[in-house]
């Protein structure tokens, strides 16, 4: 059997290479690539890399899980594709890019299109790791295996290329071993060190470290140093300011004018379905977010939960001042990893004052189930604070329901999608419009 799948991704890698040299004409070596890799922050890297390098003048695309750009017009396709197209898609797609005198392209790179041969003889300027943690192990099976196909990205760079890596995840200076590509690496830890799983630490941190401080994180933004350089910037949370940093690290290697980018840092909004958020007529903050990992969950809700604002009023019997309530609405998704089920109920269940459990896109797969399976892990008191309502559209009225001014609703799971797949059959659903109808 292993041979089998050994002989099939060695065809995979010749056949994508194939597509890439003769069928399309090679089309990726016109084009200064930059792949961003990780388990979160690979949309919101990628795509406000393509934004600052548009509002400074050049021709450039996006390739990524919420839609595909072309300078500043989106590719229609006819039919939904994975995050990162098959050879044959990509290639096409490339095609386009030159076509249109495109000359950087910003794209991520999955797990599993490194371990389908997707971006097979495609030419990298550069590439970017944000983070890993638990996700897609019904695919790869255990996380070794998912890290190894994170790493043959980089093992693939070219020494031309730049390897910028988050040194502050454990992973972050396994990814720069044994690379030809030029390492670097950004964080917020002021002496980052490699970290040992059982052999010697190896300082592979790089030729440039990019350092960045949090001067202040509340509803209204984001203040950031990053090596001196001080940036404002409407994006919410530390996760963001990770991808910040990674978009600063990546465009200084790119050689852009640093000067521009700190300026259009400060006024980029975020991509669809990312943390996207308003405050309603009512003073409810509603955030919409596609975390639909257990990492990515706990890093949302704990940035709600360091910058949500404190009631004014005071409590007449305590006289201590009541924080708001966290109204977290999110499932899981059916048909694929159930082990991460049961740790994303614990998560929603303790981060949130209101956890509500729903179906994301249940697929094949029973909701009601899948709920359950979210409910194994979780303690008698925890279970108590839980709703359970398989409706999504009913769920979130609901939160709407229970929430007051200045309370925080979150929508997880499913951000940019506009629809919602319930037994095999896709009905338009869309969060962002479920929200914003609920609170009128």
């Amino acid at each position: 059997m292993q041979n089998l799948i050994k002989n099939l991704k060695l065809k995979r890698r010749a056949i994508a290479r194939l597509a890439a040299m003769h069928f399309y004409g090679n089309p990726s070596a016109g084009l200064k690539i930059v792949g961003v890799t990780g388990t979160n922050g690979k949309t919101t890297t990628a795509e406000l890399l393509y934004k600052v390098a548009l509002n400074l003048g050049y021709r450039a695309g996006f390739i990524g899980t919420t839609r595909i750009m072309i300078n500043e017009e989106e590719l229609k396709m006819d039919r939904k594709i994975p995050t990162t197209p098959d050879v044959l898609a990509l290639n096409k797609i490339f095609t386009e890019m030159v076509e249109k005198n495109c000359e950087y392209v910003f794209m991520e790179v999955s797990s599993h299109a490194m371990d389908q041969s997707r971006v097979a003889g495609t030419n990298f300027v550069g590439g970017i790791f944000t983070n890993l943690s638990q996700d897609h192990l019904d695919y790869h099976k255990s996380m070794e295996n998912y890290f190894r196909a994170k790493k043959k990205f980089f093992q693939m760079l070219p020494a031309t290329a730049f390897a910028l890596s988050n040194a502050d995840d454990e992973h972050g200076s396994l990814m720069l071993e044994g690379i030809k590509a030029k390492k670097f690496s950004y964080g917020f830890d002021e002496n980052p060190k490699a970290r040992d799983r059982g052999i010697s630490p190896i300082p592979c941190f790089g030729e440039k470290y990019f350092y960045g401080k949090i001067l202040k994180s509340d509803f209204n933004g984001l203040k950031l140093e990053i090596n001196g350089d001080k940036i404002h910037s409407n994006l919410l949370g530390k996760f963001n300011a990770y991808n910040l940093l990674a978009v600063y690290g990546a465009c200084e290697l790119l050689g852009f004018d640093m000067g521009k980018v700190k300026k259009m840092l400060e006024n980029i909004e975020p991509p669809r379905g990312r943390f996207e958020h308003f405050t309603s007529a009512d003073g409810i903050l509603g955030i919409i977010d596609y975390a639909h990992s257990p990492d990515a969950l706990e890093k949302v809700l704990l940035t709600i939960a360091e910058i949500i604002p404190t009631k004014k009023e005071i409590l007449v019997d305590t006289e201590e001042p009541k924080k708001n309530k966290i109204i977290c609405v999110f499932g899981c998704g059916g048909d694929r990893d159930p082990l991460k089920r049961r740790i994303m109920g614990r998560i929603g269940a303790s981060l949130s004052d209101v956890p509500i459990f729903t179906s994301d896109n249940p697929r094949s797969e029973d909701p009601e189930k899948i709920i359950a399976e979210m409910k194994t892990d979780l303690s008698v008191s925890l279970a108590e604070k839980v709703e359970t309502i398989p409706n999504r559209r009913e769920a979130i009225i609901e939160a709407v329901k229970l929430a007051e001014s200045g309370d925080v609703i979150l929508l997880a799971g499913k951000g940019h999608e506009d629809y919602q797949e319930i037994a095999g059959i896709k009905h338009h659903f869309n969060d962002m419009e479920e929200l914003k109808k609920a609170l009128e």
